[in-house]
């Protein structure tokens, strides 16, 4: 997995590029729209998430289509997972202390 990758999400303008790609393609323009930033800084959001292969765009006549790349959010995902059972692990520890606290009242 690439380091492109966790610095494209490190952008919360980025991640909420991805989360409205997640809804279907969507134009350029319809994407800047979304946003309170200027149509070139979201262009170069666009771009950095196409470095990294998180969207790929489709000329359509005179527009361009943005679409999401799932696999990369894939590997981060399966990355991600140790983690998730360790902090899973750790809730339930912290849960039976309460609980056990509970009981001792």
């Amino acid at each position: 997995m690439s380091d492109e990758v966790f610095l494209a999400l490190a952008s919360p303008a980025r991640r909420r590029l991805l989360e409205l790609l997640a809804d279907g393609p969507r134009t350029a323009g319809d994407l800047a729209a979304q946003f309170e930033m200027s149509r070139p800084s979201v262009a170069e959001h666009l771009k950095i998430l196409r470095q990294a292969s998180l969207v790929r765009d489709e000329p359509v006549g005179r527009q361009r289509f943005y679409h999401l790349e799932p696999a990369p959010l894939a590997r981060v995902g399966d990355w991600l997972h140790p983690f998730e059972r360790f902090w899973r692990e750790r809730l339930r520890t912290m849960a039976d202390l309460l609980e056990n606290e509970e009981e001792d009242r």
